[in-house]
């Protein structure tokens, strides 16, 4: 018999015949506990009732690079579908809207503000997502999101002059409000506040 499989024999049975779950692994003294995983490991949603509202902001930023062919298509004006830079930026914003509808744990949030940032890079495109809130907990999912959704909007735009489109670096750069205050990338949690 498998470890695994003698681990589960010996879990004890519920009335209705199931073996109860393996118990939740006990985080290492001194590191955080995940608020997403109740005290038996099973996900939770968190109760942000008791937070107050703040004002809240979250910056991400991805990168899409290109074939020069299809770089010159966007830069000209000429791709047969449309304009893909004012496609990606209207989808990030749809995208940061319906974030609790595609990442499970997320709550439902009333966004204040979404912008969709595309700069022309050598390579590329760099996409920032910049979305805010007055809410109980942040808008750094959004963002994320956003950005995502911004970068596949391009590469399904131009994907007929160029499949072999890399989208990466997805990344937040900023967060601020709540109780974890201010966080840059990059920047060391001893510097302090800019």
């Amino acid at each position: 018999m498998s470890k695994r499989r003698a681990a589960s024999a010996t879990r004890p049975r519920s009335a209705a015949g199931r073996r109860s779950p393996a118990p939740a692994a006990k985080p290492a003294a001194g590191l955080p506990q995940l608020t997403h995983v109740d005290a038996r490991g099973r996900i939770q949603m968190v109760n942000v009732g008791d937070k107050p509202v703040t004002s809240r902001e979250a910056v991400a930023r991805a990168e899409i690079s290109m074939s020069s062919e299809a770089r010159a298509l966007i830069r000209a004006g000429a791709v047969k579908k449309g304009d893909p830079l004012q496609a990606a930026r209207l989808a990030g914003i749809m995208a940061a809207k319906k974030t609790s509808d595609l990442i499970p744990l997320c709550h439902p949030l009333v966004l204040t503000h979404v912008s969709i940032e595309l700069t022309p890079t050598r390579r590329g495109y760099a996409i920032e997502a910049r979305v805010a809130t007055a809410g109980q907990t942040g808008v750094e999912m959004e963002a994320l999101t956003a950005a995502a959704v911004a970068a596949l909007t391009l590469y399904d735009m131009v994907k007929a002059v160029d499949k072999a489109m890399v989208i990466g670096d997805l990344h937040l750069a900023e967060k601020k409000g709540g109780r974890s205050g201010h966080y840059l990338r990059g920047r060391s949690p001893s510097d302090g506040e800019p």
